[in-house]
């Protein structure tokens, strides 16, 4: 019987797609939905970007590109990393992609062989496992609950460590949870992949500049883990950029240039346009970047607020990003005299289903005792959703 390959049976399907989906779907039907499941600003990409991708149509860019990207958005970057995060590199050691997820699944491509075992920290973004799976590693899962604000200790990290791990992934600001490493937490997180040889740190970066504590720390920045880092980052978060699908990798020239040869066999160069506009991104105007972090944090505080104001919802004050994932794992058990919650994504449904709030249960996110809601949406969405999340909770006994 014909059937799809075991690569491709190995994968679960997208949770939050699936779920902002069957929102859609809702909405198609004329029933009111309010979607906190994506992980998409609503903001609209900045004029300035819009202009010189406009006139990158205008100017013929609608040719082959690079593989690896046009020098001008890879020398752009180089000056961003250096400006932003006074981290040296050459456009040789930058390559771009077809957004954020591929230069995540590209890096883990081209150094994961079967066998390898990938430390994943626990909250994970969905994909990360997945995509470890596609390249045939093994994902060895770090449990980090809301006790300790969602972060591994080194002292966690040590002891997953076998002969076999050849990667840590570790994403700050952090998709599910918002939380951030300091730079003393970055630090030994550093001295212990320091001790083991061929040890390598993806370091998703995405949400970079939309954090609520200060400067962006990078943990390529210690001494030695440059070459040992691969940065994951991309303009679709902070510059709401999300379909131009326009990412980038940073990391030693050896792993560049297999990632090159990677992306050359299956999608080579991402698209003209994109590249012009990112180009404008890194090298306009930063106002908007900020005023959009402005709005976004202050959006942290609202739904902060009224989510500690749920009964059954514990609550932890994100640091990042723009998701809450509250612990909900005393309604397990409970009902509304129709629908018993049995776990997190049983909670998920219950809400979309009563309340009309589309979120992401936690069990995509290797946590099951909490739920994701993105706030990037407005301030009216919030508080109505917030008012339909309390309103159907409390029908749970």
């Amino acid at each position: 019987m014909a059937q799809l390959s075991n690569r491709l049976n190995r994968l679960a399907p997208s949770a939050t797609l699936a779920m902002s989906q069957k929102s859609n779907e809702m909405k198609a039907q004329g029933i009111d939905v309010i979607n906190m499941s994506v992980g998409e600003p609503d903001f609209m990409t900045p004029e300035h970007i819009k202009e010189a991708g406009k006139k990158a149509i205008t100017d013929n860019y609608s040719k082959y590109s690079p593989v690896p990207g046009y020098p001008a958005l890879r020398n752009a970057i180089v000056a961003k990393l250096k400006k932003e995060n006074n981290l040296n590199y050459t456009s040789s050691e930058i390559i771009c992609g077809t957004g954020g997820k591929q230069g995540v699944c590209n890096t883990i491509m081209a150094l994961i062989d079967e066998g390898d075992e990938v430390i994943v920290p626990a909250p994970y973004w969905v994909s990360y496992p997945q995509m470890v799976k596609l390249a045939a590693g093994t994902p060895i899962i770090i449990d980090a609950p809301i006790e300790q604000d969602f972060k591994i200790t080194p002292e966690q990290l040590e002891a997953a460590i076998t002969p076999n791990t050849r990667m840590l992934i570790l994403c700050s600001p952090s998709n599910p949870t918002g939380s951030v490493y300091s730079k003393e937490e970055l630090k030994k997180i550093a001295n212990v992949v320091l001790k083991h040889e061929d040890l390598f740190v993806l370091a998703d970066e995405i949400y970079e500049h939309i954090n609520y504590v200060g400067k962006h720390e990078s943990i390529a920045q210690f001494p030695g883990m440059k070459e040992r880092t691969i940065i994951c980052n991309g303009v679709s978060k902070a510059y709401a950029m999300t379909g131009w699908r326009l990412g980038w990798v940073a990391g030693p020239e050896w792993i560049i240039k297999g990632i090159n040869k990677l992306q050359g066999q299956y999608t080579s160069g991402t698209c003209d346009v994109s590249q012009m506009a990112a180009v404008a991104a890194y090298e306009g105007p930063q106002d908007c970047v900020e005023e959009m972090r402005k709005a976004f944090e202050r959006r942290k505080n609202l739904i902060v607020e009224l989510a500690k104001d749920i009964p059954g919802f514990e609550v932890n004050m994100p640091q990042g990003a723009f998701y809450l994932f509250p612990k909900i794992s005393s309604f397990f058990g409970k009902s509304d005299g129709k629908t018993t919650i049995n776990n997190s994504t049983d909670f998920a449904l219950y809400l979309l289903e009563n309340a009309h709030v589309a979120s992401v249960g936690g069990d995509a996110f290797g946590s099951p005792e909490c739920f994701r809601m993105s706030y990037a949406t407005s301030d009216e969405n919030i508080k109505e959703a917030l008012r339909r999340i309390k309103e159907a909770v409390s029908k749970l006994k």
